[in-house]
């Protein structure tokens, strides 16, 4: 833009003459006095940098010299809007007229356009459940999940664009410069179809709509360590939804539903099972036959062995999923008394009451 015309001075103007439209338009478009109003501040930052180039003797030769320079801060030309003048042959009163509000809500939605294009969005993480028999989750191994993903476009590999014969760009008509009209206000921009070659050589994807990515449901493969418990999260990476043109690609959350088993119980990585026991061999003691993970086992129950009391299998409990030591399996004795039905059973309970008289509730009410 012409700093000259931003600040409504002639190009002879001395620097009080420049001062004073700077304060002018300060009065009028200051931020302080417009609270809020990001119109009046892009408008004033516009004027700030007139008048720091104006009010210097050394910026304001090289600015008569070499005009503005046309690079934005961040060096992306493609998005700097210049103002290129006046067009007073149309009309530009009633509906026709641009207020200032239209002008810069104009350059806004050009320059941030610009920007939007070429920024990839972020991806996001997606989520799901998967429930496993008590069995599949002891042994763990590869398992799958069907889900619908936002993924990128495979027929332009991400990038909303499509690569076509070359041929003049229609936007720009081959001049590589955009150009629109608020009221007699010109403004122009390098064109953003062409990248400012005047060349055409893409096009906008037709398969995702120039976002680079589509919606597709996709059987997901992933591995689930041995030993995994009931409502652990498994982390997919890169299986989530991707960001359009270009963005990153979030991750996949798997919760596992591990159902409950008919005889074991875990607690942490131990597990715990209830073997009954017949009263003769508590009584005698007995070796009894025990399951496992890894199938049936001998246990010693030593003569005397009461209802409740435990016994340790090292190692024979639930592997673990951080790759340590297995746990171990408890194995808690029930004591099962016989029906007795017939008077011989009767006679030799009678028997063993008159050999062991002793209260066994001793204590239990005072």
């Amino acid at each position: 833009m012409d700093f000259y015309v931003i600040l409504g001075v002639d190009r002879t103007a001395s620097a009080i003459d420049v001062k004073r439209a700077y304060r002018r338009l300060a009065r009028k478009h200051h931020p302080d006095i417009n609270p809020g109003d990001q119109e009046a501040e892009a408008f004033f930052r516009l004027v700030s940098e007139a008048y720091e180039t104006l009010i210097d003797p050394e910026r304001r030769q090289e600015y008569d010299v070499h005009g503005q320079r046309r690079t934005s801060p961040e060096g992306a030309a493609d998005s700097l809007v210049a103002f290129e003048g006046f067009d007073f042959s149309v009309s530009s009163t009633g509906e026709s007229a641009s207020t200032f509000g239209d002008l810069f809500a104009d350059v806004f939605a050009n320059s941030t356009g610009d920007r939007a294009q070429g920024t990839g969005t972020q991806g996001v993480d997606l989520h799901t459940a998967l429930r496993m028999d008590f069995d599949d989750a002891m042994r763990g191994g590869t398992h799958e999940v069907t889900l619908t993903r936002v993924a990128r476009c495979d027929a332009c590999r991400g990038t909303g664009r499509r690569r076509v014969a070359e041929s003049r760009c229609v936007s720009c008509v081959g001049t590589g410069e955009a150009r629109w009209a608020r009221g007699h206000m010109v403004f122009s921009r390098r064109c953003r179809q062409c990248g400012g070659t005047g060349r055409r050589r893409h096009r906008a994807c037709g398969v995702c709509r120039t976002e680079g990515v589509v919606s597709r449901t996709e059987t997901v493969v992933f591995r689930i360590e041995a030993g995994v418990a009931n409502g652990a999260r498994i982390r997919v990476p890169g299986k989530g939804s991707t960001g359009g043109r270009g963005g990153t690609t979030g991750d996949l959350y798997v919760t596992v539903a591990v159902d409950p088993h008919p005889l074991f119980r875990r607690e942490g990585d131990d597990l715990h099972i209830v073997v009954p026991v017949a009263v003769h061999e508590a009584t005698l003691g007995a070796r009894v036959e025990v399951p496992t993970l890894e199938g049936a086992t001998n246990v010693r129950i030593p003569p005397g062995t009461q209802s409740g009391q435990r016994f340790r299998l090292r190692g024979r409990g639930a592997p673990s999923p951080r790759g340590g030591p297995p746990g171990d399996l408890m194995v808690e004795v029930r004591i099962v008394l016989p029906r007795v039905l017939d008077e011989r059973s009767k006679d030799l309970m009678r028997e063993f009451r008159r050999l062991h008289p002793e209260d066994v509730r001793t204590g239990l009410v005072s």
